[in-house]
């Protein structure tokens, strides 16, 4: 049985009459930019007969019918906390907030996947949100959640392979003396589970971070930083063996905190596609917050 929506209304429909992929029609035959187009779809605004259809290649047949969304937007995901950056049928990319976590740990805690896994049940996909990554409660940005076991075991077991740039950036306390430069060293938790450093392999894991000052005043550097690899923790330990920690640290800071959270935010992730290979590249604005300090 198929079920049709009954808002007609919300949604502007076409038929189809020459094969061809859906964003190449979408250019053609709507008002818009290419980069609003591609929000659009990526936002699930479009359906083609009756289903949601998020694909940029998706191969358009003749007597097809398309269904435009009148406001253009996701209607049917909403948090204060989560913003669904981009969605297909194998994995979801998401702007976490600060203040919620990656995934649950305890009794109720707010969690992203719960957002997520909310989303799909309300939508009926038959979905879960898998976590491939994590960020800390208090770092925002970019993150990665796989919609079904398949994807997730991919991503998980090839993620240096398919993840070729992941780019955060960071107040510091203080001026940064060096404009760029890369840390490196064994990062290894104590059994209160803070993280410590070591120059020498002290059991734990090696991890570099290059970083790039991107701008200095009287107090504070704006850093962006890129991840060789993916440690707990890693900008945090590397900005304080520096000798300038992330500021609104509490773990691994020195008690400068400018803004109330924590300055450090996930703004560029690039990967291939684990299922179609297509190069998918996200990248949010640096928060205003920060620039305001400079």
């Amino acid at each position: 049985m198929r079920y049709y929506n009954n808002q007609v209304n919300d949604y502007d429909h076409y038929t189809v009459r020459e094969e061809m992929p859906l964003l190449e029609w979408m250019i053609a035959h709507l008002k818009g930019s290419r980069t609003k187009l591609k929000a659009t779809l990526q936002g699930r605004g479009v359906k083609v007969n009756d289903k949601y259809v998020t694909q940029f290649d998706f191969v358009l047949k003749p007597g097809m019918r398309v269904s435009v969304s009148k406001s253009k937007r996701n209607d049917k995901f909403k948090s204060r906390y989560v913003k669904l950056v981009y969605e297909d049928p194998y994995l979801v990319v998401v702007e976490k907030n600060v203040g919620i976590l990656s995934m649950a740990a305890g009794h109720s805690s707010l969690n992203v996947k719960s957002v997520l896994d909310d989303y799909f049940q309300r939508t009926r996909q038959q979905s879960r949100a898998h976590v491939v990554h994590r960020l800390d409660r208090d770092t925002s940005g970019l993150m990665i959640y796989a919609k079904d076991m398949k994807t997730e075991q991919i991503l998980e077991h090839q993620w240096h392979d398919i993840v070729y740039d992941r780019r955060y950036v960071g107040v510091v306390s203080g001026v940064m003396e060096e404009s760029n430069g890369t840390i490196a060293n064994w990062l290894k938790d104590n059994k209160a589970y803070i993280t410590f450093s070591s120059p020498v392999d002290n059991g734990g894991k090696y991890a570099v971070t290059h970083f790039n000052v991107l701008q200095r005043s009287q107090d504070y550097s704006l850093v962006e930083y890129r991840l060789e690899t993916g440690r707990k923790n890693q900008i945090r330990v590397h900005s304080a063996d520096m000798g300038h920690p992330i500021c609104g640290d509490v773990k691994y800071g020195n008690g400068d905190d400018p803004l109330h959270r924590l300055c450090l935010h996930a703004f560029k992730l690039c990967f291939n596609h684990p299922i179609t290979g297509e190069r998918m590249e996200f990248e949010t604005p640096i928060p205003s917050s920060f620039k305001s300090l400079f």
